[in-house]
């Protein structure tokens, strides 16, 4: 879950510099493709291995099905490791989306401005796309950090396994919406399929 958030900021981030760079893009060249999946990885796997060497713990989730941080110790160590994830896995994460894709937007209006016609419907293609990239974001991901937060830090027993199986499958599966939602609304991807 965490490689797919931190690629899908990566993504937008690089999708604001191709964008907004004045240069032809060199489609020869996979170096930084190749440092933001590195990047992503081994972000994320900073952030996953601490359970294994004693911050917080894994466990299974829910009705036991999956294995997951474990939401339900009230301890210290875990509730730090927590908050932790939620800001540096989830909100940075978040930000950097918005960021950089309120600044291609903006970028895309200033060009739109000079040309009117196609630039117009190139603008609300990416309003579009974003709008649904985001909210996918947010549909997926706050119901689970939702959860978690209030398994944490909530009354003992608040959050039943039951609960919490909808929010964990969203979440899980959003590594399936994401291409979806990049495929169908980047015309340059679909024309390309």
């Amino acid at each position: 879950g965490i490689i797919s958030l931190i690629s899908l900021a990566v993504l937008s981030y690089e999708r604001y510099c191709t964008m907004t760079r004045t240069t032809e893009a060199d489609t020869t060249n996979y170096r930084k493709t190749w440092t933001g999946i590195i990047l992503s990885w081994t972000y994320s796997l900073v952030w996953t291995t601490p359970p294994l060497f004693g911050w917080s713990s894994y466990g299974p989730e829910g009705p036991g099905i999956t294995c997951s941080v474990n939401w339900h110790s009230k301890d210290a160590n875990n509730a730090s490791y927590i908050v932790c994830l939620f800001i540096f896995c989830l909100v940075i994460p978040f930000v950097i989306i918005v960021y950089s894709y309120g600044k291609l937007i903006c970028a895309v209006r200033q060009v739109s401005g000079i040309n009117k016609g196609t630039c117009r419907t190139r603008e609300q293609r990416l309003l579009l796309m974003v709008v649904v990239m985001v909210v996918c974001f947010l549909l997926c991901w706050l119901h689970y950090a939702a959860v978690a937060l209030i398994a944490t830090f909530g009354k003992p027993g608040l959050i039943t396994p039951t609960a919490s199986v909808i929010p964990s499958i969203l979440a899980k599966s959003s590594t399936v919406y994401n291409p979806i939602i990049y495929v169908f609304l980047n015309k340059q991807v679909s024309k390309t399929l």
